[in-house]
């Protein structure tokens, strides 16, 4: 029984890391790609509100606004919203001091979906896009975040989030930058074969109709956007070509921070969209959410301990069990040295691999610990990003 329970442990974690891409892979060879589009005549482009939620982004603002001002858009087509709820810095002193941008402000802060919610009530575009303070865009990003919308059933667009890695960064920042690569190949699949399962807010489009009011307690607000979308069944298009930048997190325990934060969220949002688990009404997506989100979310990071613990049971059973043990043993000594070593801008993938594994495992314990004490407060405290 126990070697039973062992190597069905093992085989969930095998398919959630590694078995899925090569599913979903192997699904999207052989269907029709649904992630293609046509092109907007440029006088038919939608008209586009680019809302930037920022509390207390003075240190970034500035970099950010620049940035939104310098994008390839039609100008009678495009408006750019800050919203600043609850800043205490001179966050909204620098919003309103470019004319070419429109401030929403309110001292009270009731945390980034209830800012989101405001800000939806000026909205008058076609397609709102909503994108973080401190990411930074590529000019021609928002004309290729649009052309989904030729398409009649996609109701949101994801772009590419990119984690810049520089040289004097840390095993952590690698770690990141490696994790974002895996999901944005995760992605652009799910696209292919339907719809990606969860867009980030770094960049994501949406249907300025579609838009849903969220519960002022969202942890993932990006997440529940979109896959409420999904729940509804439409879809959310994946576009590599819109590129969203952004800076690693300036050290571990900003990353933790924001782990935890997600780990708690995807609890959350497994309670919230329990109809997306029901197989018999939409087979596809079931599957698809299930594979990309829960058991990242829940189940693995409750098998690796217990793989480890009914290995160490099962060395007397043949050599295979005694190799698989040493395996894993190995596994975790350089995950440790790899965090000894996460300052260290020498990036070896040997050791900032099992590292952040590790650590992306240990923050969906910690989510969970808080999500069932009911501890992760919607009011977002940013994660400080390197400079």
């Amino acid at each position: 029984m126990i070697a039973i329970i062992y190597w069905v442990g093992l085989t969930l974690l095998f398919y959630t890391y590694l078995g899925y891409p090569i599913v979903i892979s192997f699904i999207s060879f052989f269907k029709k790609n649904l992630n293609s589009f046509s092109s907007w005549e440029e006088a038919d482009l939608p008209s586009v509100t680019l809302i930037i939620p920022a509390y207390n982004e003075a240190d970034l603002l500035k970099e950010k606004i620049q940035n939104s001002l310098y994008l390839n858009y039609p100008e009678d087509k495009l408006r750019i919203v800050v919203v600043a709820d609850g800043s205490t810095d001179a966050t909204p002193t620098i919003a309103e001091s470019y004319m070419e941008v429109d401030l929403l402000y309110q001292p009270e802060r009731r945390g980034k979906s209830a800012a989101l919610n405001r800000a939806m009530q000026h909205v008058k575009s076609d397609v709102v896009v909503f994108s973080d303070a401190n990411t930074y865009l590529r000019a021609d990003t928002l004309l290729h975040m649009v052309q989904p919308f030729t398409d009649e059933a996609v109701a949101g667009v994801s772009g590419e989030k990119t984690v810049q890695v520089r040289d004097q960064d840390g095993t952590n920042a690698a770690g990141e930058g490696l994790y974002w690569k895996y999901e944005s190949f995760l992605k652009r699949k799910d696209a292919e074969v339907h719809s990606i399962m969860g867009a980030a807010g770094e960049l994501i489009a949406l249907r300025t109709d579609c838009y849903t009011e969220l519960d002022e307690s969202t942890i993932l607000d990006d997440f529940m956007l979109s896959l409420r979308l999904v729940e509804d069944g439409r879809r959310i298009a994946y576009v590599p070509e819109a590129k969203a930048l952004e800076r690693a997190s300036a050290s571990i325990k900003d990353e933790l921070k924001r782990k935890v934060r997600i780990a708690a969220g995807g609890w959350q949002s497994i309670v919230w969209l329990a109809s997306l688990l029901q197989f018999w009404k939409h087979p596809l997506i079931s599957f698809m959410y299930v594979s990309h989100r829960v058991l990242r979310w829940s189940i693995s990071a409750f098998a690796l301990p217990l793989v480890f613990i009914l290995n160490a049971f099962l060395t007397q059973e043949g050599l295979e069990y005694q190799l698989l043990l040493i395996g894993q043993v190995a596994f975790y000594l350089l995950a440790a040295i790899g965090f000894r070593e996460r300052e260290n801008p020498n990036k070896r993938m040997m050791l900032f691999v099992p590292y952040y594994f590790t650590m992306m495992n240990y923050a969906v314990w910690a989510g969970f610990i808080r999500f069932l004490n009911n501890n992760q407060s919607a009011v977002w405290e940013r994660a400080q990003r390197a400079t």
